[in-house]
């Protein structure tokens, strides 16, 4: 683990928008992401550390895509609605500079791309290909109050 590293998730393989009749924000992980779920859990245990956070969005599937990881690190997940879809990015910006180093975010597809770039605008170096597919681990190093670089992990092997 780096000297002050965050990882920034987005929520595993959940049921399809168009075939889920509720509340958008209940809408849960397929097997199929329960299954990645249990993947990312394996790969970021050993970085998570006591004083880490898990902060979640507050809709279900990000939710569920930390619990694996919560089961293992006995942290709890906090929930933040700067990780929501429709968030406000100046609040997530917010959110991962002030989280303690190993902690791990969970958010959304249409929020992560535009952190990223946000970041990037900032100085921040990406220094792998961008991946936008779910269940992909984004890699903060921070130094001070500034994210120097990113690198995206893609899925766990049976990701899409």
């Amino acid at each position: 683990m780096a000297s002050d590293t965050l990882y920034l998730v987005r929520h595993a393989k959940a049921g399809e928008r168009a075939k889920w009749e509720g509340d958008d924000t209940l809408r849960p992980l397929s097997k199929k992401g329960w299954r990645q779920a249990e993947a990312l859990a394996v790969r970021l245990a050993p970085l998570v550390s006591s004083s880490s956070v898990l902060v979640s969005s507050p809709y279900v599937r990000c939710r569920q895509t930390l619990e694996p990881l919560d089961r293992t690190v006995t942290l709890g997940i906090r929930e933040d609605s700067r990780l929501a879809e429709g968030y406000d990015r100046d609040g997530a910006l917010e959110l991962i500079n002030s989280l303690p180093t190993g902690s791990v975010l969970c958010s959304h597809g249409d929020v992560i791309p535009d952190v990223m770039a946000a970041l990037q605008r900032r100085g921040t170096e990406i220094v792998t290909d961008p991946d936008w597919r779910k269940a992909t681990v984004w890699v903060l190093s921070r130094a001070g109050d500034l994210v120097e670089t990113a690198a995206c992990w893609p899925p766990p092997p049976d990701g899409d």
